[in-house]
């Protein structure tokens, strides 16, 4: 059955909820789990389901993303599997630039029409998951639905965040509204008993639906509606066989730095909730990195990838990229270093220290906590990140506070003795 599916990852818009980390970056670019993009786990979870024809929406700063995809993504010469990037383009019927989900999914109908289809899956870019999507197809074919969306259930005080919808037994979606901040006692929906004993008790739209072909163009063409879940959606109901798809294990939204922080964090978790060790793993580049080399250092509850040169005293709660260089006697506590697109030649080390610059990597006796380090920083010794009082929120130049997690911008030069 999924033989006969295409499926459409959205880019989003220009991510500014993520900001400092998409300001050179579309969203699904965005590093995570210290060797991945978040992009790799939508395409990731359609490989394993059997989906092999994927298009990805974008339109901000998509160069790395469509470098990332190129370099990843490689087909048998006689397979019609492939993962393309579609841009907001002109054309000779529309000058806009997409104006939202449903807009961006109308604008990319004609690349889709030349390919042989019977429904089309529709996921996010920036969810972090592992879900079978093929029970979700094999549900919509057998409950001869026009239009799958796949729910979780979430507590109350989730529910302003969501789209909430309500099903009858047969799981019809009979009702569905769009983030409600009140008057929403009503809606709660038959769960699980585990996820009752948990106070998860309404129905949230995952933002992963799957149309049947000629519906999706119907609804779509000959209608100005931008987004599926404000518009599209909730008409369909009244018009439409809705059906839910009801999802119980890991999802997360990393719409904002701290759900972003957090999710990170989370796989230096004993037992994780998003596991990287399972049988089906997250597609990402493969590069020809060494192994790791850790000289001198405590590690607790940490992650360290490929190609890392690590002499620091001590790593607790931490995960660190690809290429990461540590210095000596520095602690690092609860922070995602994303690490370095590069390695620094010894010739450049060398010019670096004789004008007095940091290498690139995380210098000597540096304290850092609750931060982000994003790609390809320097920073010198004796430099202390987030280890005194709570700092305000803001944009500081050459890093930002969000909820008192410090996020250093990508290349950022942090001089020796720097204290944030």
């Amino acid at each position: 059955m999924t033989s006969k599916v295409i499926s459409i990852v959205l880019g989003g818009g220009q991510g500014s909820r993520l900001s400092p980390l998409t300001a050179t970056r579309s969203k699904p670019a965005v590093p995570i789990g210290g060797k991945y993009r978040l992009v790799d786990i939508p395409i990731s979870n359609c490989l394993h389901s059997g989906i092999s024809r994927i298009f990805v929406l974008t339109q901000f700063n998509s160069a790395s993303l469509n470098k990332h995809i190129k370099n990843t993504y490689h087909f048998s010469t006689f397979s019609t599997a492939f993962v393309d990037i579609l841009a907001a383009e002109q054309t000779p019927t529309s000058g806009n630039w997409f104006q939202g989900t449903a807009d961006a999914v109308r604008q990319s109908l004609h690349h889709l029409s030349v390919h042989e289809f019977d429904y089309v899956l529709i996921l996010s870019g920036d969810q972090l998951y592992q879900m079978d999507f093929e029970e979700m197809i094999n549900q919509h074919v057998a409950l001869k639905a026009d239009i799958s969306i796949a729910s979780i259930p979430v507590h109350v005080n989730d529910v302003p965040g969501f789209g909430i919808l309500k099903t009858d037994d047969e799981n019809n979606i009979t009702s569905f509204i769009e983030k409600p901040k009140s008057g929403f006692e009503n809606w709660v929906s038959e769960v699980s008993d585990e996820m009752k004993a948990q106070g998860r008790i309404y129905l949230a739209s995952m933002g992963i639906y799957i149309f049947n072909r000629q519906v999706l163009y119907d609804l779509l063409q000959g209608n100005d509606a931008t987004d599926f879940g404000k518009e599209i959606i909730p008409a369909s109901i009244k018009t439409h066989k809705v059906v839910s798809f009801q999802y119980e294990g890991y999802w997360t939204d990393i719409g904002t730095i701290p759900s972003f922080f957090e999710a990170n964090l989370g796989l230096t978790d004993d037992i994780p909730e998003f596991n990287l060790f399972g049988s089906k793993p997250i597609f990402t580049r493969a590069r020809m990195l060494p192994p790791s080399k850790i000289s001198g250092t405590h590690l607790e509850k940490s992650i360290i990838s490929e190609g890392c040169i690590i002499n620091a005293k001590e790593i607790t709660h931490s995960l660190v990229g690809i290429r990461t260089r540590i210095g000596f006697d520095t602690t690092i506590e609860s922070c995602y270093i994303m690490g370095e697109d590069e390695y620094q030649t010894l010739t450049q080390i060398e010019a670096s220290k004789a004008n007095g610059t940091p290498v690139m990597g995380i210098g000597d006796r540096c304290r850092i906590k609750n931060a982000i380090i994003d790609k390809n920083c320097c920073i010198g010794n004796d430099v202390i990140i987030n280890c005194g009082d709570k700092l305000a929120d803001g944009d500081y130049g050459t890093y930002a506070v969000q909820d008192g997690i410090v996020v250093v911008k990508k290349r950022s030069v942090i001089p020796d003795g720097t204290v944030i």
